[in-house]
C-alpha cells in the first residue's frame, strides 16, 4: 500500500514511497528531477519527507517542522530505500532519523522533528521582508533558459518558474554578481503548495552562484530546512542569496513567502562551487 494520500500529480506521483514493515519505505526515484551529476537534493529531501511522514501517520504530527540533511552521495534515477527510526514522540512534536539508501550506500542521512503546523494557525512574526518581484507576464519564464542549463538540469521542466528581470542576466551571459536570485515558483498540474513540497522549493531555483557568474552543478554537502508554516494556495515567491565563498564551497540562503504575504520556510545549505568555475 502506498503510503500517506492518493498521488493526485506529477510531484505526489513521483515522491510517492510504499510500506515494507520496521520503518522501511521503498521509492522509485524519477529521472525527471536530475541536475548536473545527480537527482535535486530538494526532491530527495521531499522523497525522505514523505516516508517519514508515513511513519508518524498514526502520532497526529503530518508536517515538517525542521529537517537537517548531510548528502553524502549523489542519486540516481530507480528503486531507492527510506529508513526511518523514531528517536522520541512527544507531545507536540516528533524527533526521527532518517537514510536515503540506494545500491547498498547511503545517499542521505538526515534528522528531522514534525508535528502539526495546523496548532499555530497563522501566527506567523518576521522581521524579514517580503521580495517585491514585477508581475507573471514582465517575469522571464525557466522555459527560456538557455539550452545548455535545461539540458544540465531537466528538473526544471517540473515547475513554472517565471525570474524577476535583475535575477535572470545568468541567462544571456550578464549575471548581476549580487549574489541573489528571486523568482515567482509553482509545480505543475496546478499542484498546490503544502508543508511537504516546500522541501522541494528550498532547493528548486538554480545555484545562486549562477548569478556570480559562476555556471555548472553545484552539489549540496548539507542542507537544514525550516518550515514555518501551511502556505496559502497559489504562487510562492522564493529568493535565494549569498554572501560567502570561501574554501570552494559557498552557503546559500533561501526565504519562502506564499500568496498571502507570509514566510512559510527558510533555508540554508552549504554547496560546492561548480567545478571549472
Amino acid at each position: 500500500m502506498t503510503a500517506g494520500l492518493p498521488p493526485t500529480s506529477e510531484f505526489d506521483t513521483q515522491t510517492a514511497v510504499t510500506a515494507q514493515g520496521e520503518g522501511r519505505y521503498a521509492a522509485d526515484l524519477a529521472a525527471g528531477w536530475k541536475v548536473g551529476g545527480g537527482l535535486n537534493g530538494g526532491y530527495l529531501l521531499a522523497t525522505l519527507g514523505t516516508a517519514v511522514r508515513a511513519e508518524l501517520a498514526e502520532r497526529g504530527k503530518p508536517d515538517p517542522l525542521v529537517i537537517s540533511a548531510y548528502y553524502l552521495s549523489a542519486a540516481t534515477a530507480g528503486p531507492a530505500e527510506a529508513q526511518v527510526g523514531v528517536r522520541r514522540d512527544g507531545g507536540r512534536v516528533a524527533t526521527v532519523a532518517a537514510d536515503l539508501v540506494q545500491d547498498g550506500q547511503t545517499r542521505i542521512t538526515a534528522l528531522a522533528t514534525f508535528g502539526d503546523l495546523a496548532r499555530a494557525a497563522d501566527d506567523v512574526r518576521t522581521t524579514a521582508v517580503e521580495p517585491e518581484l514585477p508581475p507573471l507576464e514582465q517575469c522571464v519564464r525557466n522555459t527560456d533558459a538557455p539550452p545548455e542549463v535545461r539540458t544540465m538540469a531537466p528538473l526544471m521542466e517540473r515547475f513554472d518558474m517565471r525570474f524577476a528581470p535583475e535575477s535572470a542576466g545568468w541567462a544571456v551571459g550578464a549575471p548581476s554578481r549580487r549574489g541573489e536570485i528571486a523568482a515567482w515558483f509553482r509545480l505543475h498540474d496546478d499542484r498546490e503548495p503544502d508543508p511537504l513540497s516546500l522541501l522541494l522549493v528550498v532547493d528548486a531555483l538554480p545555484p545562486v552562484t549562477f548569478d556570480l557568474g559562476l555556471m555548472g552543478w553545484a552539489p549540496t554537502v548539507e542542507l537544514t530546512a525550516h518550515v514555518r508554516a501551511r502556505p496559502a494556495p497559489g504562487w510562492l515567491k522564493v529568493r535565494h542569496a549569498t554572501r560567502n565563498l570561501a574554501g570552494g564551497m559557498f552557503e546559500e540562503d533561501c526565504e519562502v513567502w506564499d500568496s498571502s504575504g507570509r514566510l512559510v520556510a527558510q533555508a540554508r545549505q552549504l554547496a560546492m562551487v561548480p567545478r571549472g568555475a
